[in-house]
């Protein structure tokens, strides 16, 4: 695959078909010559583009996480990845496009894992726990990805906004708990009248939370503080507060 149809310096972030292309290559083992491709020169790599384009996010992550948008420097990433501004520019367009990379493949990487839990195979009970205790997992493991989403929040959603890509796969993330949901109902295990948005809501909300205010809540309850992951709600009491929501035991 070529990179040609990459946006130059003229463009502000990414183009959609094109990202996804190069996101496809990504998850792919290059063994053929034909995928290296060669970088601007004096860009300081000179072949796997979707390699170098995979620790470019890497880093970027990070840093966009550590320090937001606005903080970030480009700087700083091509000096952790030993590329250069240049061929960040190449890749990704811009700070902005690099930006919304990083958010697409953060969605992408957790709705990816998310879609290998096989919950239609599982009755639904199990199966919403085990939603529940995959994204409980997801996002006390990946601090930045909780970090990035509080920084999108500051920015207003402007660039998950512009992504096709983020509210495509946030809408398939609802089909799959409204499939479990209504098997739940059917078979009489879960109350009826509820949105499955609101069931993604409460998910997110306790899971997100966790990890969110760690630092703080943590610094005012002394005893739930926690160093190195995120405690500030336990695992069981998520997955039985969302159980709870969801069956019979509350009432309508």
């Amino acid at each position: 695959m070529g990179v040609t149809c990459l946006p130059t310096g003229q463009q502000s972030r990414v183009r959609q078909d094109c990202w996804h292309s190069i996101l496809r290559q990504m998850n792919q083992t290059v063994h053929s010559d034909d995928a290296l491709q060669s970088a601007p020169s004096g860009s300081g790599r000179t072949n796997d583009p979707a390699r170098t384009m995979a620790e470019i996010l890497q880093v970027a992550t990070h840093e966009f996480a550590d320090k937001g948008l606005s903080g970030a420097r480009i700087d700083a990433i091509a000096a952790a990845t030993r590329t250069s501004k240049r061929m960040i520019y190449y890749y990704f367009g811009s700070k902005d496009g690099l930006y919304l990379a990083v958010l697409e493949d953060a969605y992408r990487r957790m709705r990816a894992i998310e879609s290998d839990l096989h919950l239609d195979d599982l009755p639904p009970v199990q199966a919403l726990q085990r939603l529940v205790e995959f994204t409980y997992d997801h996002h006390r493991d990946n601090e930045d990805f909780i970090r990035l989403v509080m920084n999108e929040n500051i920015q207003r959603g402007d660039y998950l906004r512009q992504s096709q890509s983020i509210q495509k796969l946030n809408t398939q993330a609802i089909e799959s708990v409204r499939d479990v949901y209504d098997r739940g109902v059917a078979q009489g295990v879960f109350r009826p009248g509820l949105d499955p948005v609101d069931i993604h809501s409460a998910i997110s909300a306790f899971t997100f939370f966790n990890v969110s205010n760690r630092h703080t809540f943590g610094l005012i309850f002394q005893d739930r503080h926690s160093q190195d992951k995120a405690s500030t709600l336990k695992r069981v009491h998520v997955v039985e507060l969302i159980l709870r929501f969801v069956g019979h035991s509350v009432s309508a």
